[in-house]
């Protein structure tokens, strides 16, 4: 039974039916499913080769006079790994096997070869902060009536070989789910967050850990490294195979010859290739302790894959453990500790919010930014434990396009202790914190390292006050999507900066008289005369005219000439007569504005090129009085920016008069200032930008 934040599956067919709507269907047609979703072709298998084997897609029924779906329970000993290297995955599902509770989410109940029978099943996994409900149909890839995948180590129990494709449709193919971690799927099987930890240099309460997450539910995996590809999967003398993914299934502590030994219980899932040292199944030192704890201990003493070693032992032969802490809606209501969580989903867009780390000064302040506060201690000490996790999401999906995994990490920096009345470090209510707060102030966290992982997390303890978080990519201008949790013992609150949109437009001043007027100005009528027409006023083309002779004598601005496009926005901003046409007096005011963008401007162009950095458009645009959110960036920069990740002068002028009128327009609505425009202030600005 899963706690009262238990949320509903979200169906996945392209079709939109449930499997429920599917399964009765076939019934009613009397027709055996077939997903059109995951087809039984070389596609679903392999995306970058052929299969090297001639492979059959057969039905349960057709490889056994008696097809179960399950044998009695389902038991960590059941599966069996196939030719796929995929043991991550189950090391993963042993480890979910040892939870009922969290195994009857991801298998759920009522599916059986038996009178409701319509060759459909399904599953349900965790993706990215949603739980999917995944059908398929039951045509399994064989050779020769054997399955080739994984299977259960009964040849008519079908569970395990089910949810393995129902996960291989998730992630596009059989073929992406070479390789991975045990946490991955872990993650995915209960939406829990994962911590890892290297045995040699763990915490001395390390089996303490351990055991505190097994009794709360977690799952854990473990691992040997190896150091070169040649020592993949290769067996030690000692009976354990490195870069082989096994999972934790117990820890217990046993009086053996008047002293406490700590034991740890680990299971191969190829369901063989055992622990051969001390402690393993045929051992003389279970001679040597009680025998009510060797019969409890040695239940199943077979060659199952499963065996005991001491913790000591399994520190030195181990290099390391991931454990998946489970989130409240993976939890029964009887768990005594549950975790408060956050979750925010991001991405990084190149040219304007992928800014790299901290390595790219430049643009590393453009990234998505999330404040965090800890107001409240933990029960057991004076500051505040928290586990940050960044996640980039599709990317085993993405394989197929060519795309891998980015290597990401974050940084954490604090910018107000509780106790400390003022921020001496960043103003409070600034939405988007700027390039010179990061080039001043060190970090107070951040990951151990970039890693080109699905998820990188941490676990910090640290004094109440307010954070800044910001996730990366390692270098800067590479697109991903991802997703931010914060685990955090106590109820912590937490924000995306830089998601306000408004504008301080002062009123446009009023034209100086005609006998007022500057130098300038008398320079700039003569030559407006030159172009007006009888009605005193410029056309757009002679707009266009008069600001390209007009800029052309300005050397400090490299500029090939504004477009007909820019000189349009600019006449639907200062023609406040709406005749079509700028009278002199409009121009006047216009090219007020314009002095004040053309400063900008070059503040930002600074090798003095004609372009300006995309990634500075968000300074650039506040200078100017208007604030936009990450979104609305991404957009603009796509719109805008060339494959330089850089801005000229026509199109930065473009951006900034439109962005003005609409601005202006907008707040010219008594609708909006009384409430009652239907249509928010993003949503107008991204119509009328036409981007």
């Amino acid at each position: 039974m899963y706690g009262s934040g238990s949320i509903q599956a979200e169906n996945t067919q392209s079709d939109g039916k449930s499997f429920e709507q599917l399964r009765n269907e076939c019934l009613r047609k009397g027709v055996l499913f077939e997903d059109p979703d995951f087809p039984a072709t070389d596609s679903s298998l392999f995306f970058s080769e052929k299969p090297p084997v001639n492979i059959q897609w057969m039905r349960p029924k057709e490889l056994c006079s008696n097809p179960r779906f399950i044998v009695d329970s389902i038991d960590r000993t059941d599966i069996c790994q196939g030719q796929l290297g995929d043991c991550w995955l189950l090391a993963a599902i042993a480890s979910l096997t040892l939870r009922p509770d969290t195994l009857a989410r991801v298998i759920p109940p009522d599916q059986e070869f038996d009178s409701r029978y319509a060759g459909i099943f399904h599953f349900q996994f965790w993706q990215h902060n949603k739980w999917l409900d995944v059908v398929v149909d039951d045509r399994l890839p064989s050779v020769r009536k054997e399955l080739i995948m994984l299977h259960s180590a009964s040849n008519n129990e079908f569970w395990s070989a089910l949810l393995e494709k129902a996960y291989a449709k998730l992630n596009g193919s059989y073929e992406a789910l070479k390789g991975g971690t045990t946490m991955e799927a872990m993650e995915d099987f209960t939406g829990g967050v994962g911590e890892t930890y290297e045995t040699k240099s763990a915490p001395n309460n390390l089996f303490t850990i351990m055991k505190k997450a097994i009794d709360r539910g977690s799952l854990m995996g473990c691992s040997i490294d190896i150091t070169s590809s040649a020592e993949s999967e290769a067996k030690t003398t000692t009976g354990l195979v490195k870069g082989h993914a096994y999972s934790i299934t117990g820890l217990e502590e046993v009086s053996y010859r008047g002293q406490t030994v700590q034991l740890i219980r680990i299971r191969n899932p190829w369901g063989q290739v055992e622990w051969n040292g001390p402690w393993s199944d045929e051992s003389r030192e279970w001679n040597y302790i009680e025998k009510a704890d060797k019969v409890r201990l040695q239940q199943n003493s077979l060659d199952d894959g499963e065996f005991w070693m001491e913790f000591g032992d399994f520190k030195k032969n181990y290099d390391k453990v991931e454990i998946c802490n489970l989130d409240p809606d993976a939890l029964t209501d009887e768990t005594k500790h549950q975790w408060e969580v956050n979750v925010f989903e991001g991405n990084w867009i190149r040219g304007s919010t992928a800014g790299g780390c901290r390595n790219y000064i430049d643009t590393f302040w453009t990234n998505p930014q999330f404040k965090l506060e800890l107001k409240e201690s933990d029960d057991s000490h004076h500051l505040c434990t928290v586990v940050i996790a960044l996640m980039q999401k599709n990317r085993r999906k993405l394989r197929k396009e060519g795309l891998d995994l980015e290597t990401i990490g974050f940084t954490v920096y604090e910018l107000q202790q509780a106790d400390l009345s003022v921020s001496a470090q960043a103003p409070d209510d600034e939405d988007h914190t700027g390039k010179d707060f990061f080039r001043y102030n060190a970090s107070k966290a951040r990951s151990r390292t970039y890693i080109n992982m699905r998820e990188v997390s941490e676990r910090f303890t640290l004094p109440p006050g307010k954070y800044l978080l910001v996730p990366t990519t390692f270098q800067p201008h590479q697109e991903a999507d991802f997703l931010i949790r914060i685990f955090s013992e106590k109820k912590a609150t937490a924000l995306e900066m830089g998601s306000k949109v408004d504008a301080d437009l002062p009123p446009p001043p009023m034209p100086s008289p005609p006998e007022a007027e500057t130098n300038e100005e008398k320079g700039l009528r003569r030559l407006f005369d030159q172009l007006a027409g009888d009605d005193q006023a410029i056309s757009v083309r002679e707009l266009q005219q008069m600001l390209n002779g007009v800029l052309s004598r300005r050397k400090e601005i490299q500029f090939e000439g504004l477009s007909l496009s820019t000189c349009h926005s600019i006449i639907n901003l200062m023609d406040v007569d709406n005749t079509g046409k700028l009278e002199f007096q409009e121009f006047k005011v216009f090219w007020e504005k314009m002095k004040k963008w053309i400063m900008l401007f070059l503040t930002f162009d600074t090798d003095r090129s004609g372009k300006m950095s995309s990634y500075e458009l968000r300074s650039a645009l506040n200078a100017a009085g208007m604030r936009l959110n990450n979104q609305l960036l991404q957009l603009i920069g796509l719109r805008f920016a060339d494959e330089k990740y850089e801005i000229d002068f026509d199109d930065y002028l473009t951006c900034i008069v439109r962005l003005e009128n609409m601005f202006r327009a907008f707040q010219a609505l008594d609708q909006f200032k009384r409430g009652r425009v239907k249509m928010n202030i993003m949503q107008f600005l991204m119509l009328s930008m036409n981007v």
